[in-house]
């Protein structure tokens, strides 16, 4: 499969996912306004945390491994079963973890004890959630995007009706707990798709310790681990940070702003994702990575500037469509987010490479010094150019990443 059909299943299932994520947003904006959608972001800080330590981080391992296995059925049957047993410890364990905190996280989260119930829920849902994201990353392996696509689709079809149906019954405590049983859909409707597919077996299901490849899981997991819980951890810093120095209402105009690039993003990043990792992680030769980056840039970047330019022009129109009028204080950011996310793009492509080709400890430490970098740069430019400096700080922390990347970049093909 190329780039262009890769894209275009892709394309379908973010756009179904944007369609149930917008959903929310306006809900939530509906019914608490900007404050609310200052907590909503914090609420899916929390999801996206505890979604990625439930499967122990594994996920873009698995794709990378299945993808090099699939022709080796010995290794793939050792992986898929050290996989899944190393996924189910973890769900169990940070099930319990957050089951115990669920007061306090909901006092410092969502600065109401009210919502406790939510947490609880999220926390008991963390097995449920691991074995979706296990069935996800093999299909995703296997590079059967059509699959993969179709169980997106459907699951977020079924998240957008329970949301919708919750907020009329429970209103904002209804949208938290549909966005939660939303994920939970994605196992109700991956398990069968993959028991249909070609390359299932039952013995993808068994479980077993394996050190060797719980030990090269492992180091996926580290990658993994720092690039999806740093993003979270920072971002409620920061959201704590401008709400001390601004208030909540200017906290839920960044947060509109935010959303609506991640909203869009979410077309490449996903086609990144899906196509990019297992391909990179399968490709060994240097003029054929090399080839392969050099496409990923020939239909990327058109597409993110287009994106980009697109969503500037007719902000003030997608700021009133996805939220309100209350939000019109949001358009005045949107220049400088839009730019940084150009930049992010061309540099996500390179930085693939390094977790393709499992550079464990330098991608560990790059996201890390950079993580904290960007929140250093939101207090120095917060401080000099008011809630706008959070996107300079954005669009900086990007553009010294791009060079980072490409410097690792050209040594490693060079000694390829």
């Amino acid at each position: 499969m190329n780039i262009v059909r890769a894209g275009f299943y892709s394309s379908l299932a973010t756009g179904a996912r944007l369609l149930a994520g917008l959903v929310v947003i306006k809900l939530v904006a509906w019914l608490a306004g900007p404050e609310g959608v200052g907590r909503l972001g914090q609420f899916m800080s929390l999801m996206s945390l505890l979604a990625v330590l439930a499967g122990g981080g594994i996920s873009a391992g698995v794709v990378k491994y299945v993808a090099e296995y699939r022709d080796d059925p010995q290794k793939l049957a050792r992986l898929l079963s050290a996989a899944l047993w190393y996924a189910l410890c973890a769900s169990c364990l940070m099930g319990c973890v957050a089951l115990l905190l669920s007061r306090q996280l909901s006092l410092w989260l969502l600065g109401d004890i009210r919502y406790e119930n939510v947490i609880r829920v999220l926390a008991v849902a963390q097995l449920g959630i691991a074995l979706a994201n296990y069935v996800l990353a093999v299909i995703n392996g296997f590079m059967d995007v059509r699959r993969l696509a179709l169980i997106q689709v459907v699951g977020s079809a079924l998240g957008v009706v329970m949301a919708v149906g919750l907020s009329r019954w429970l209103h904002l405590y209804g949208v938290l707990l549909a966005l939660v049983m939303g994920q939970l859909f994605l196992l109700v409707m991956g398990l069968p798709a993959w028991r249909r597919s070609p390359y299932f077996e039952r013995g993808m299901l068994r479980m077993r310790f394996d050190r060797e490849m719980s030990l090269r899981l492992a180091a996926f997991s580290v990658m993994t681990l720092t690039s999806a819980l740093l993003p979270p951890l920072i971002n409620i810093a920061v959201r704590d940070h401008l709400a001390q120095q601004f208030g909540w209402t200017q906290v839920g105009y960044w947060q509109a702003v935010s959303k609506v690039s991640d909203a869009y993003l979410l077309f490449l990043t996903t086609t990144i994702n899906v196509y990019y990792l297992p391909k990179l992680a399968s490709t060994y030769e240097r003029s054929s990575l090399m080839r392969e980056l050099r496409n990923a840039y020939r239909h990327l970047l058109p597409a993110v500037i287009m994106l980009a330019a697109l969503a500037y022009v007719f902000r003030p129109w997608i700021t009133r469509a996805l939220f309100s009028a209350d939000f019109d204080g949001a358009n005045a950011l949107y220049g400088p987010q839009l730019l940084g996310d150009v930049i992010k793009i061309a540099s996500f492509v390179l930085s693939y490479l390094m977790l393709a080709k499992a550079m464990t400890r330098l991608f560990v430490i790059s996201e890390c010094v950079f993580a904290l970098s960007y929140l250093a740069l939101v207090y120095v430019f917060t401080a000099s150019f008011g809630l706008v400096g959070a996107m300079y700080a954005f669009v900086v922390n990007y553009l010294v990443y791009l060079a980072f990347n490409v410097v690792v970049a050209r040594r490693y093909l060079g000694a390829s």
